[in-house]
């Protein structure tokens, strides 16, 4: 069986993601999309609201699982038996970094190879951060972040607001 983990911070999840996600649930039989909880970072939403969104936009995918998880992500592949770690790449740029943390992961775990998918032509200029400086200032987010957590960005740039 061929084990898939898709990581990331998701915050949020965006229509780029989701390209990455629908392709990646092809090309093995389970997909994990693993949601990092990262310490030393202060991310717009939790976890657990990272985890619930990305069920929301992937319920129609039957064989992706989401999991929150801190650590390595070697570790993380190797407790779900993954073999393979996906990657999205939106430009070139992207590449070097990815290079040396795959690397870096096999020679941690041979047993995993990283596969990279490059984003759509479409959503290669898209990124959290882009989506999170948008709707920081109100602007119109509808085509960057799947249409069912639209007003949760809003509410939650407006709850930040009030204080």
């Amino acid at each position: 069986m061929r084990i898939g983990v898709y990581p990331g911070s998701f915050d949020p999840v965006t229509l780029g993601h989701l390209d990455i996600i629908l392709r990646a649930s092809k090309l093995v039989d389970h997909l994990i999309i693993g949601v990092l909880k990262n310490s030393s970072k202060s991310p717009l939403f939790t976890s657990e609201e990272r985890v619930k969104f990305l069920e929301l936009v992937t319920e129609d995918i039957p064989n992706v699982t989401i999991e929150a998880y801190q650590g390595l992500l070697v570790d993380f592949a190797d407790e779900k038996n993954a073999n393979v770690i996906v990657r999205g790449l939106r430009a070139i740029t992207d590449f070097e970094y990815e290079l040396q943390l795959a690397q870096t992961n096999h020679k941690m775990n041979p047993k995993v190879d990283t596969v990279f998918l490059t984003t759509s032509v479409e959503y290669a200029y898209l990124s959290s951060s882009t989506v999170r400086e948008i709707a920081s200032y109100g602007g119109k987010i509808e085509q960057f972040v799947p249409a069912c957590i639209v007003q949760s960005v809003y509410e939650k740039y407006n709850k930040l607001r009030r204080g």
